[in-house]
């Protein structure tokens, strides 16, 4: 039993960074041995002790040991080819859009679905198309008409071909309109909503709608000038007794005289979300559509308009939507607590917006990777915090471990002395993997600054080692110099720790973490050299991002470990 525990514990550590969840090891544990249900007390006992000691080994001692078992883990079943699915109808170049609304930059939610979007007219060497939806003049953020495309080129990686504003093509959506009204196709209806809404479920038309065609032309041109707002709305006519009542005549146009950021008070007819959508989809050669599976009924009330105007129907893909449980991704309800000072701003670090990921130094394919692994599905997900970043940290792991140099960073830094330790000169490679980057080099003898929290971790007699420098020993009040010899720590050591020497130009860092915390401590010299912008990994702390270089400090922001 104690074998069975301690192989699936070992490899579940292994793949998680060194740390092993009991959860995740029972279930692989009672599926090799099921006898060992009869006596679950003690097996969940002995799983909690096993997993306790092998995480306490550090991620390098538990691949040693794991390589003993290798050959008794069950056989890792490829991975499925993640990919998107083929679009239909493709004869033309295939031209999409994303359309968010101005009420903030973009989180993750637009993430998912942009990336998607992004990666299709990429695949197919088409063009996609950002399309800002501003035709509700009472809830826009004026910021984010430069917000929203800043963050779509860098989220698709420069594969925008065009940022477009519904409110600068006004013009547009009144002809269609004005159209509609000369073919018979619409009408404008002076009921309140309450009487409305009365008739229609009764599958009854209103009295407006029996009125003539000229009749109605009037009152088009009266929505320009003396309606007031709720006064009139314009229609489509559909069928009446349609299943849906949604279906039923629903409104294209209504009166609205709030200001407008870009328009001002210019305008005082605005199309509502199916015209505006419409038009601009047929005015833009849109061939395909990516959209949430909650719009399928405003793509059924679409077709009507694209069936009265002989125009051809794009292709249309649902999706289903991605819960961020535990994340605040209400544009106004952060804007509200940004502006009463409770957030820095949208790139506060403790937000789930583009901006702030960027800060902390995510890279738009991790989240590309991320929405292709989820896929095109119309499948809802829930998806909590810690789900996740598990998740996007593993795939921007795998695009930056490559790239991020190595350096030591010492959080709250104390100084001790190792009894009977050399002088020594530490040559480290700047990344394990690309000897061709070169070194970093230290000057060491027998003072060092350590973490307060590896510090803590000491028991008499027990060898630790500092990395790649030298072995010691506590022994009761002192620290007592044992060897240089790394294959003594694999016979001997319990853990790793880095370090700096207490000599030389070290620099003042603070690390942000996501919680909004900072970490002071040390980090080696050599950080002085970096950009704004740099991505490095702090050895047994986590990846980081340069952000800001002042006088006497270096700020960094954690991404993850």
């Amino acid at each position: 039993m104690e074998d069975i525990i301690r192989k699936y514990a070992l490899d579940n550590a292994v793949k998680f960074e060194g740390k092993a969840n009991p959860g995740a090891v029972i279930g692989k544990v009672l599926k090799e041995d099921p006898s060992l249900k009869e006596n679950m007390k003690e097996v969940s006992k002995e799983i909690n002790s096993i997993i306790k000691d092998v995480n306490s080994l550090g991620l390098e001692r538990q691949k040693k040991e794991l390589e003993k078992y290798a050959k008794d883990l069950p056989e890792k079943k490829p991975e499925k080819k993640k990919g998107l699915k083929e679009l239909k109808n493709v004869s033309n170049k295939v031209v999409m859009r994303f359309e968010p609304s101005p009420s903030g930059p973009m989180h993750l939610g637009h993430a998912y679905a942009l990336s998607l979007n992004s990666e299709y007219t990429r695949k197919y060497d088409g063009k996609l198309i950002l399309r800002i939806a501003d035709t509700n003049p009472e809830n826009i953020y004026e910021p984010a008409y430069e917000l929203l495309p800043e963050d779509g080129v860098w989220l698709t990686k420069k594969n925008i071909s065009k940022v477009f504003v519904q409110s600068e093509n006004l013009g547009k959506y009144y002809d269609y309109a004005e159209k509609l009204v000369s073919m018979g196709k619409a009408y404008v209806c002076e009921c309140s909503s309450d009487r409305f809404r009365e008739l229609i479920f009764k599958k009854e038309q209103c009295p407006c709608r029996r009125l003539s065609k000229k009749e109605h032309e009037e009152r088009y041109a009266k929505m320009f000038s003396s309606y007031k707002p709720g006064e009139a709305v314009l229609r489509l006519k559909t069928e009446l007794n349609h299943p849906n009542p949604a279906m039923r005549d629903f409104p294209l146009m209504r009166v609205n005289e709030h200001e407008h950021p870009k328009q001002g008070t210019r305008y005082r007819v605005w199309p509502l979300m199916n015209l505006a959508v419409f038009v601009d989809d047929v005015e833009l050669g849109i061939t395909h559509i990516l959209r949430a599976k909650d719009h399928m009924d405003n793509a059924k009330r679409q077709e009507y308009l694209y069936n009265y105007l002989g125009k051809p129907i794009p292709e249309t893909i649902f999706i289903g939507k991605i819960n961020f449980e535990g994340m605040p991704m209400s544009c106004s309800k952060v804007r509200v607590l940004i502006e009463e000072g409770k957030y820095s701003g949208w790139d506060d670090i403790r937000l789930p917006f583009l901006r702030a990921l960027k800060r902390r130094g995510y890279t738009p394919e991790a989240f590309i990777i991320y929405a292709l692994d989820v896929g095109v599905t119309q499948t809802d997900k829930s998806v909590d915090k810690e789900e996740f970043f598990k998740a996007l940290n593993h795939f921007n792991k795998e695009i930056i471990d490559d790239k991020s140099d190595r350096y030591f960073f010492v959080s709250e830094p104390e100084e001790i002395v190792i009894e009977g330790a050399p002088e020594q000169e530490v040559k480290l490679m700047k990344h394990p993997e690309h000897k061709k980057r070169g070194y970093r080099e230290f000057k060491t003898h027998d003072r060092f600054y350590i973490s307060k929290d590896d510090l803590k971790l000491f028991k008499d007699g027990e060898m630790v080692r500092l990395m790649d420098c030298l072995n010691f020993k506590k022994k009761k009040d002192k620290f007592v110099f044992d060897s240089t010899d790394h294959s003594k720590y694999k016979e001997e050591g319990r853990y790793i720790i880095h370090w700096l020497p207490a000599l030389g130009n070290l620099v003042d860092a603070e690390i942000l973490m996501p919680d909004g915390s900072l970490i002071k401590g040390y980090a080696e010299s050599a950080v002085s050299r970096l950009k704004v912008g740099d991505i490095v990994q702090f050895e047994r702390v986590g990846f980081c991002r340069l952000d800001k270089k002042e006088k006497d400090k270096i700020i960094f922001w954690f991404g993850h470990r």
